[in-house]
C-alpha cells in the first residue's frame, strides 16, 4: 500500500533513496497506527457461532467470575485462538461459540485468562462431554460488587446479577457443574481484607441459592506473591499484609464442596498486577485439577 501511494508522486533527487532506506520503518509506523492502544498481539480472526449447541447431562457448564485476572490480561498468542471442538463459550450476545481467547469482554484489554485452559483440561477427562464456559468476570471489582443489586460504576454493570442471568441462560442447555473465582486485588486493603472470608462465604451461599444448586462446586484462586511483596514509591521492599490476609481467608474458608488453588510461581505482565499469558494458563491447569477433586468428592 505504501509503495502505491509513494509512486504516485515524482520523487526529487535524493528523496527516492531516503524512501528506500526508511521504507520498513514507514511500514511499521503505519501498521502501528492501525492498532488500538492496549490491543493484544493476536485476536481470533473469526468467532464461530454454534447454531445447534448440545443439551442435556453431557453439556457441562462452568461459571467464570472475579476480576481482571479471571477475565484475563495476558497477551493472546496463536495457541490461544485454536478452538477445541469440545469447549464452547457463551459470548456477550448470549450465543454459544467455539471458545477462543479472549473469552471475556469486560474491557477492551481482555486477553488470556485461566478459563480456556481450564475448559480444555476439563474436556479431556471425558470426550463424550462438551464443556460450556460462562465468562462473567469484571475487571476491578471488589468482592462487595458481587452481590445482588450491586452496581459497578466503572463498567456500568451489575456483576453478580449479570453472572446469574448468564448462568441461567446457559442452564437452559446444559448442567452447571461449578464455579471458578479469581479476585482479591481490589480488596487488598485493611478494611476489606478483614472481612474477606465472611463475604466470600456469603457469595458462595448466594450463588447456590439463586441458581438452585445447593452443592455447587466452587474453586477460588489465591493472590500471587507479587501482590504481597512489593516495592514502595521509594523503591524499598514492602509487604502488603492485606493481600496475605486474603490468601489466608481463602485457604481457611470452611464450606461444603469448596477448595482453592495457590498462585505460586506466576509472573505478571510488568504492571505488578496482571498475570502474563503463561501464568494464566498455569492457573487454568490448577483450577481444572482442583475442580476435578471437588466433583469427585461430590460423587462419593
Amino acid at each position: 500500500m505504501i509503495q502505491i501511494v509513494l509512486n504516485k508522486f515524482p520523487a526529487k533527487k535524493g528523496l527516492e533513496t531516503l524512501i528506500r532506506k526508511y521504507k520498513k520503518l514507514l511500514l511499521l509506523f503505519c501498521i502501528l497506527l492501525n492498532l488500538d492502544v492496549g490491543a493484544q498481539i493476536v485476536r481470533p480472526a473469526l468467532r464461530e457461532i454454534v447454531s445447534q449447541p448440545p443439551s442435556g447431562q453431557h453439556f457441562e457448564l462452568y461459571l467464570l467470575i472475579g476480576q481482571s485476572n479471571m477475565a484475563g490480561r495476558g497477551i493472546v498468542e496463536p495457541v490461544d485462538t485454536l478452538p477445541d471442538q469440545h469447549v464452547l463459550c457463551l459470548n456477550k450476545q448470549m450465543e454459544w461459540e467455539l471458545a477462543k481467547d479472549p473469552l471475556h469482554f469486560d474491557k477492551p484489554a481482555a486477553g488470556v485468562g485461566p478459563g480456556f485452559t481450564f475448559g480444555k483440561d476439563m474436556a479431556s477427562i471425558d470426550t463424550s462431554n462438551i464443556i460450556g464456559l460462562i465468562p462473567s468476570a469484571v475487571g476491578g471489582t471488589p468482592l462487595a460488587a458481587w452481590r445482588s443489586g450491586a452496581h459497578y460504576k466503572p463498567t456500568k454493570t451489575f456483576p453478580y446479577d449479570d453472572a446469574i442471568k448468564r448462568a441461567r441462560e446457559a442452564m437452559k442447555q446444559g448442567v452447571l457443574k461449578g464455579v471458578i473465582w479469581n479476585q482479591g486485588e481490589s480488596d487488598s486493603n485493611f478494611q476489606n481484607s478483614a472481612v474477606y472470608g465472611i463475604r466470600l462465604k456469603k457469595l458462595i451461599e448466594n450463588l447456590r441459592l439463586d441458581l438452585g444448586i445447593p452443592d455447587l462446586a466452587f474453586v477460588a484462586g489465591q493472590l500471587p506473591d507479587y501482590q504481597i511483596y512489593k516495592k514502595d514509591k521509594a523503591g524499598n521492599d514492602s509487604v502488603n499484609h492485606a493481600a496475605g490476609l486474603i490468601n489466608k481467608a481463602i485457604a481457611d474458608l470452611q464450606i461444603k464442596n469448596y477448595t482453592f488453588i495457590d498462585a505460586k510461581d506466576v509472573k505478571d505482565i510488568g504492571d505488578h498486577t496482571h498475570l502474563d499469558a503463561p501464568s494464566a494458563r498455569l492457573m487454568g491447569h490448577r483450577y481444572a485439577k482442583a475442580m476435578q477433586r471437588v466433583l469427585l468428592i461430590k460423587q462419593n
